[in-house]
C-alpha cells in the first residue's frame, strides 16, 4: 500500500466553495485535486493499492482508498465535487469514528498531527522535499510501503516542520528541479512501478 498525505493550507472546510472557481475561492483545491487524480488514475483505471489523506486546514482529513473508491474521473471538477461532498457529511464525524460519504472515502475529525498518529507503523514516513536525500541513492526496495507527505502551493508551515522531525524516517527529494505535487506524485510512482528505474 503507497500513502500519500496531501496538506492543504487554505482548503474550505466548509461545502460551500463553487466548482467553477477551485483555483481561487477553493484555496487552490485545483492543484490538490491533480495531485489525488495523479496518485490514482491509470490509462484505463485506478491504482487499488495507494490512499491518499487530504488534510483541510488542519481540522479534517478526507482519505481516499484506492480498493473502494468509486467516481473518481480524471479531471478536477468531479474530483473536487468529491470533496465537497465529502465535507457536507463531516459533522458526521465524531471522535475517531468516520463520516462515510461514499464508497472509498472517509471523513476524520483530525489534522495532520493525528494522520500521523494514526497511519505511523503502516510504512516509513517519508517527506518529499527538494532538500532531502536523492531518492536514487536510498533505493526503491524500502519504498514499497511508504507513506509520502507533500504540502501544497505554500511551504510547510514551522509546526508543520516540525511534526516532520518528530515522524518522518526520511526526507527524499525526486530530482534537481522543483515539482508541482502531482508531478512529484507522478514521479514517485514511476520511480517505483520500475523498482527505480530498473524494470520496464
Amino acid at each position: 500500500m503507497r500513502q500519500f498525505v496531501l496538506i492543504g493550507h487554505d482548503v474550505p472546510t466548509e461545502p460551500d466553495f463553487s466548482l467553477d472557481d477551485l483555483a481561487g475561492g477553493a484555496g487552490r483545491l485545483d492543484a490538490l485535486c491533480r495531485s489525488i487524480t495523479a496518485a490514482f488514475v491509470t490509462s484505463h483505471g485506478i491504482r487499488e493499492d495507494v490512499r491518499v489523506h487530504l488534510i483541510a486546514q488542519d481540522e479534517f482529513t478526507i482519505t481516499f482508498d484506492g480498493g473502494t473508491l468509486q467516481r473518481l474521473n480524471p479531471d478536477e471538477r468531479s474530483t473536487a465535487a468529491l470533496v465537497r461532498k465529502a465535507l457536507e457529511h463531516r459533522e458526521d464525524a465524531i471522535g475517531a469514528l468516520p463520516a462515510e460519504p461514499s464508497p472509498g472515502i472517509e471523513v476524520y475529525r483530525r489534522g495532520f498531527e493525528g494522520t500521523l498518529e494514526e497511519i505511523a507503523d503502516d510504512g516509513p514516513i517519508v517527506q518529499l522535499h527538494e532538500n532531502g536525500e536523492a531518492v536514487s541513492d536510498v533505493g526503491a526496495e524500502t519504498l514499497g510501503d511508504a507513506i509520502f507527505v507533500l504540502s501544497d502551493h505554500r511551504d510547510f508551515t514551522d509546526e508543520e516542520a516540525g511534526l516532520l522531525e518528530a515522524f518522518a524516517d526520511q526526507r527524499l527529494r525526486l530530482g534537481p528541479e522543483l515539482l508541482h505535487a502531482d508531478q512529484a506524485i507522478t514521479i514517485t510512482h514511476h520511480y517505483l512501478d520500475t523498482d527505480g528505474y530498473e524494470r520496464f
